[in-house]
């Protein structure tokens, strides 16, 4: 016997399919193996299958269900196999063998494949992996935020294994496997970017150079379009190593390619090479997009779109230009042509390189208006700094980019934006390479960019020192990572983004530090109201409030509801605000792609040391997240100093708040994450970077 979640829900024994019955049967069914040989109450089954609020004979409709499943496992001989759909009290339990269920075997045919390691053995590991899906997961079942959040987390189970086969055919140099395993996937998950970044690396070794630039081309359009964003770390990084391959003379091994180095412009399918070139070996569109961030903040569900630092991926002047994203797609700013000279960078147009203002910001009127005093008192003859600084989700971003477009006219010679990438996937952003790419955009030939980050500093101030120059740095890890980048000349202004408080460069530089606090009841629903319209919200205050409460009052997450419902249109709020309720669900609702208040708090926690990552753990089993130190200590098995120690830096990371002295409290969704990192043995896999 076996049963089928990577498709339609089914069971099959033998060479026959058993009748499993109507949708909500068999949504019973799935419910129950998406967590075999775990007991499943009763009122999880209800609030799973009733899109709407459920009737009041719900209890004896799934009654029903299960005692017809019962039924037909047993005629279909489910005791021959061990199989048993047990009840106990108000709940039940699926007993079995775990690898009958198909999506349990897909996961242990993955986690045995190693695609860099052993892509010899990876490949078929991998494809039989693959080969278990019938169609998207789950169908069959009703369409609700459970079934919708089970759907989700398998389908990228599945396209992490299609990137994992690419890489292991890569590995092995059969790069033209590659691309066809590839290729269908990303042309059915266009703004998926390690699928895309993938691609591009498979077409440009099998010599199709021009389709793996307008993969990049085209994604960059879709996500600025869609999203409001820039490529992140992935897609960049696949497009910057092309271009550098390029520049060296890279390509396939062996391929010819075209006389003066001349390349198709690039194909709209990406599948097959372009017939058009373009002269003298330019690049169509090849504007050499720099850093976006990677991370909560990066994406539309906290307000904020990113912008690139432009002109760091080749120091040999191989990109065209170290401007700023035009509306057109082309960039603008100083013109290749224009860095002759001394390098003091006055030829061209000033850097404008802000991201788009944040979509539907609202508020923080009193954290706009504090930089603004902050960074425009002329009066001090001092480079003004402001650190605005706030837990993962809050904001920051958006609050900083959006007081940024408003002032861009008291910085006439330009605006600069980095990620520093402080919380990103990857390592923080070395000092050395953005001043680079600062030194670019301001018009300083590549030649005469310092490889030190001692020396480009140096050069940086001297550029800038009679300029009235906005710096934006996003996402700072540590006071240490910003201080290189500051300007220093008296009409220069720099803004800085960090979930840390950077109270070093308060001690030091005399920065003014700006907190974000969580929004209260009549704040978020008017983000509610700004992304679902207010129509919506009015006909349903008390749930708009709840569902504030759930999200604890983070725009990341209650943009990541927003999406959640402005997909499902006939959703009620009261829906989603009952699902949200269970703890076991609420991350895994709380996400949008590969975004959500999961992945920004593992950000946060991938910094911590090994003994604050197991306190914050600790901390995540109080009760109801208030404690003091003596509790903390005591749930942590820590003596008082180390306690102490720990929650100083566990509340410098915005990871706890202390509201009073010796009063800490942890917010409810940082308590769900780290006892979801404490359940899947997280504690062991994190590693001192402190």
């Amino acid at each position: 016997m076996e049963f089928s979640l990577l498709g339609p829900i089914a069971v099959t024994t033998g060479s026959a399919e058993l009748s499993l019955g109507p949708a909500k049967r068999r949504s019973v069914l799935a419910l129950l193996l998406l967590q075999p040989n775990t007991t499943v109450p009763l009122e999880q089954l209800i609030d799973s299958l009733w899109e709407e609020e459920p009737p009041e004979h719900a209890r004896t409709v799934v009654q029903g269900h299960v005692s017809r499943l019962r039924a037909t496992l047993a005629e279909g001989g489910a005791e021959a196999y061990g199989i048993e759909l047990a009840t106990h009290g108000s709940a039940y339990l699926l007993r079995l063998p775990e690898e009958l269920i198909d999506a349990h075997r897909f996961g242990e045919l993955v986690a045995l494949a190693r695609p860099e390691a052993a892509p010899a053995d990876a490949v078929p590991l991998l494809r039989e992996a693959l080969g278990l899906w019938r169609g998207p997961a789950l169908t069959g079942t009703v369409t609700s935020p459970p079934f919708a959040a089970a759907a989700h987390a398998l389908e990228e189970r599945r396209l992490t294994a299609v990137e994992a086969l690419g890489r292991a055919h890569g590995t092995l140099g059969e790069h033209e496997q590659a691309a066809a395993i590839l290729y269908s996937a990303a042309v059915n998950h266009p703004l998926r970017e390690g699928l895309i970044a993938g691609l591009m690396r498979a077409l440009f070794h099998t010599g199709r150079q021009s389709d793996a630039l307008e993969w990049f081309h085209r994604t960059r359009r879709l996500l600025n379009e869609e999203l409001g964003v820039d490529p992140g770390e992935r897609l960049r990084g696949a497009y910057e190593e092309i271009l550098r391959a390029e520049a060296a003379g890279g390509g396939r091994t062996g391929a010819a390619r075209p006389a003066g180095g001349a390349r198709g412009t690039g194909g709209a399918s990406g599948g097959t090479p372009s017939s058009g070139t373009s002269s003298g070996g330019g690049r169509s569109g090849a504007s050499g997009d720099g850093r976006s961030a990677t991370g909560s903040e990066a994406r539309p569900v906290d307000g904020t779109a990113r912008a690139p630092v432009q002109g760091s991926a080749d120091r040999d002047g191989a990109r065209g230009d170290a401007g700023a994203p035009g509306t057109d797609g082309t960039r603008q700013g100083t013109p290749a042509g224009g860095r002759g000279g001394s390098g003091s960078g006055r030829a061209g147009a000033p850097p404008r390189l802000l991201p788009r203002p944040p979509a539907r910001f609202l508020g923080r009127e009193d954290q706009l208006a504090t930089l603004t005093t902050v960074l425009t008192d002329g009066t001090t003859g001092e480079s003004p700094l402001a650190v605005v600084a706030g837990p993962a989700g809050v904001g920051k971003t958006a609050c900083a980019v959006q007081w940024a477009h408003l002032y861009a006219g008291s910085f006439p010679d330009g605006q600069l934006f980095a990620d520093l990438r402080g919380f990103g996937e990857g390592d923080e952003a070395p000092p050395a390479e953005i001043l680079g790419d600062f030194l670019l955009a301001l018009g300083t030939p590549p030649e005469r960019v310092p490889s030190s980050a001692q020396a480009a500093s140096a050069l940086f101030r001297s550029l800038v020192a009679e300029r009235r120059l906005l710096v934006v740095l996003d996402n700072a890890r540590s006071s240490a990572q910003v201080r290189p980048l500051l300007p220093g000349g008296p009409h220069c202004a720099t803004v800085v983004t960090s979930r840390s408080r950077l109270d070093g460069l308060v001690a030091t530089d005399w920065a003014r530090p700006v907190g974000l606090q969580t929004l209260g009841h009549e704040e978020g629903a008017a983000l509610l109201g700004a992304m679902l319209g207010p129509d919506r919200v009015a006909e349903d205050p008390a749930a708009a409030r709840e569902l504030v409460d759930l999200c604890d009052g983070l725009p990341l997450a209650l943009r990541a509801a927003a999406a959640q419902l402005t997909a499902r249109p006939r959703w009620r709020l009261a829906r989603l605000a009952a699902a949200l309720r269970d703890e076991r669900r609420r991350l895994a609702l709380l996400s949008a792609e590969d975004t959500g208040i999961a992945a920004a708090l593992r950000m946060s926690v991938a910094r911590l040391s090994a003994d604050d990552a197991r306190l914050l753990s600790a901390l995540a089993t109080s009760a109801d997240g208030h404690l003091n130190a003596s509790l903390a200590a005591a749930l942590a098995g820590y003596d008082p100093e180390r306690t102490q120690d720990g929650l100083d830096r566990l509340t410098e990371m915005h990871l706890v708040d202390e509201e009073a002295t010796d009063v800490y409290t942890i917010s409810t969704l940082t308590q769900l994450f780290a006892r979801d990192e404490r359940g899947e043995g997280g504690e062991s896999d994190t590693s001192d970077e402190s």
